[in-house]
């Protein structure tokens, strides 16, 4: 990490680039690490700094594993990977969440034509935004042979870009893809689907939340359970071969051991015949001896000596002669119970054998059933974690489809509410002016009637020195006047107050609807509660694969297990093999025939 750093500073330098703090920072505390795995995650990289970081991965060949993802790599990206086209070393190259799109998917498909050891995590970015350069993409990938897996979620990948997909896979035969949450549709599921019948490397598919029909996403499992259980039948086929292996090697075992047997006991035989033969050599040499003593002493004087003597070899041939009967007869004895003892021997080798080739072959038949028990009962748990998987994402796309659909109604009924107060406030305003200036003109006519009453008034009491009888009259027509007009003056203030009524009334309606607003405002607020309580259903589903992960390493240490029980029967055979030379070899005839050897 030191040397990368150094070689930054270096690079930075020669091309007249400021080093950027935050790169600069996260390579000192990265330092400590001292590992093969560059993070530079979260960093807002500019392109001066791609460019330098670029030259770095053409010459660097210490990291095997770069993280940017959350760098929010648009267009900076196509200067960033074009120092990766050459390197061989960087396994894995982290790019999730940085919005990549159409010259991000162009150097990509450039970038996977020329690395073959790469492997991409690709999810939340827009690749199948722009069909042009998601077609380049797609040819790159279907020209890497190496690429095993790929993550496409979240990357907008409409019916065109599933095509192209589709066409990649037909000529790819090592990838595995996921497809979560995108926008295939009908046309896309189809084409995949027409793609896995010619393609038979994928083993997972993964198409939740893709708009996919019910009977083309069905399918498509059905393919991928296809390819689970051709997996499982070669896994079978292997295990077959492994214990039929087993067997022809304990067949052979089992020849080479009676074969040892045989040849032990013609030895055994052998060296018996050789050792009759050198008895009968020293008889005839005592014969001789006999022979020329006889000869030598046949003088009259030594007659009754000779006679003895030959009387005494006499006896001492009987004796040889009977002691070699009972020699042959023990002989034959021990030969025959040598004999009974290595049938019996050959019979409880060949018994234990066979015991053992049942035992083991019960061991293994247990061994399959619980394999294969353990395996169907994996797989159930699989499908089921799968589908609980699946129906959790479905119900989590529905639940923020609903909250969407709800959000935008609430958005709706809210500008609607607010549209129709705003006109209810300029009808109310407008009738409340007209009745306003309705009121002004009948009080201006009251000003009016008053003013012309007054003049009246004043050409009345002009003519009371003139009309002296039509005084009281007129006096009685001004008081009437008068309470006609307090009369007027009542109706006029009762109906202002009438007015000042009906005005609060529609300003308490007014305070209502705001409320009404306030407990909408409300409801929008938990609905965005609700919509953030159904994001944890994401760490749910995080669990699950977890979950999925550990199941996977049981797995393998089953079978790292039952490989050990393997070493161990043939470990358990060569040591009974063994065993069966020691005994033999420290038998009464293993120790009569080694002093031949």
């Amino acid at each position: 990490m030191e040397d990368f750093r150094r070689m930054y500073l270096r690079l930075c330098k020669e091309g007249g680039v400021e080093p950027q703090e935050s790169v600069v920072a996260q390579l000192q505390e990265g330092r400590a690490a001292q590992g093969s795995r560059l993070d530079l995650s979260g960093q807002s990289l500019s392109v001066d700094t791609c460019s330098v970081l670029a030259r770095a991965f053409q010459k660097e060949t210490y990291f095997t594993e770069v993280s940017l993802s959350d760098c929010m790599l648009s267009e900076e990206a196509k200067v960033l990977l074009t120092g990766l086209f050459g390197n061989n070393t960087v396994k894995i190259l982290d790019l999730k969440g940085n919005n990549l799109r159409s010259s991000g998917a162009e150097v990509l498909g450039k970038l996977l034509a020329h690395n073959k050891t790469l492997r991409l995590v690709m999810e939340w970015n827009a690749l199948g935004v722009w069909d042009e350069a998601f077609s380049l993409f797609c040819e790159g990938l279907a020209s890497n042979g190496v690429l095993t897996h790929l993550d496409l979620r979240n990357n907008q990948i409409n019916h065109h870009g599933a095509s192209e997909l589709a066409l990649a896979l037909k000529r790819n035969t090592a990838l595995e893809v996921l497809l979560r949450w995108n926008s295939i549709g009908l046309l896309g599921g189809r084409s995949l689907l027409e793609a896995l019948q010619k393609n038979k490397s994928i083993v997972q598919l993964e198409m939740a939340g893709n708009n996919i029909p019910c009977d083309t996403l069905k399918a498509l499992h059905n393919s991928d359970r296809q390819s689970t259980l051709r997996e499982s039948r070669s896994r079978t086929q292997v295990l077959s071969m492994e214990i039929q292996t087993l067997k022809d090697m304990k067949g052979r075992q089992f020849l080479n051991l009676m074969e040892t047997i045989d040849r032990q006991r013609e030895e055994i035989s052998h060296s018996n015949s050789i050792q009759i033969g050198q008895l009968q050599e020293a008889l005839n040499e005592r014969k001789s001896a006999v022979n020329s003593l006889t000869a030598l002493q046949m003088t009259e004087a030594a007659l009754a000596l000779s006679e003895q003597k030959n009387h005494n070899m006499g006896e001492v041939l009987t004796r040889v002669k009977a002691e070699k009967e009972e020699q042959r007869e023990r002989q034959s004895r021990e030969r025959k119970k040598e004999q009974e003892r290595l049938e019996i021997e050959k019979r409880r080798s060949k018994q234990a054998l066979e015991d053992m080739d049942t035992l083991r072959q019960k061991e293994v038949e247990h061994m399959n059933c619980h394999l294969e028990e353990s395996e169907r009962a994996l797989q159930e748990r699989i499908f089921k974690l799968e589908g609980q998987r699946i129906q959790l994402e479905e119900e989590l796309s529905k639940a923020k489809a609903a909250c969407v659909t709800e959000r935008v109604q609430a958005e709706e009924e809210l500008g609607r509410v607010r549209a129709q107060v705003r006109l209810e406030e300029q009808e109310q305003v407008s009738a409340l002016e007209e009745k306003l200036r309705s009121v002004r003109s009948s009080l201006q006519e009251v000003q009016l009637h008053c003013s012309q009453q007054k003049q009246t008034i004043s050409e009345l009491q002009a003519k009371t020195s003139q009309q002296s009888a039509e005084t009281d009259g007129l006096r009685r027509r001004i008081e009437e006047l008068q309470q006609e007009l307090s009369g007027k003056d009542r109706e006029k203030v009762a109906e202002v107050s009438r007015v000042k009524v009906e005005l609060q009334e529609q300003i308490g309606h007014l305070q209502a609807e705001r409320t009404a607003q306030a407990g909408l405002r409300e409801k929008i607020s938990a609905l965005e509660r609700e919509l953030k309580l159904r994001g944890n259903h994401r760490e749910a589903l995080l669990d699950k694969e977890s979950e999925m992960s550990s199941m996977q390493e049981k797995l393998r240490l089953r079978e790292a297990e039952i490989l050990r029980m393997r070493e161990d029967e043939a470990n358990r055979a060569s040591y009974l093999q063994s065993a069966i030379l020691t005994y033999v070899q420290g038998s009464p005839l293993g120790q009569y025939s080694s002093p031949k050897k």
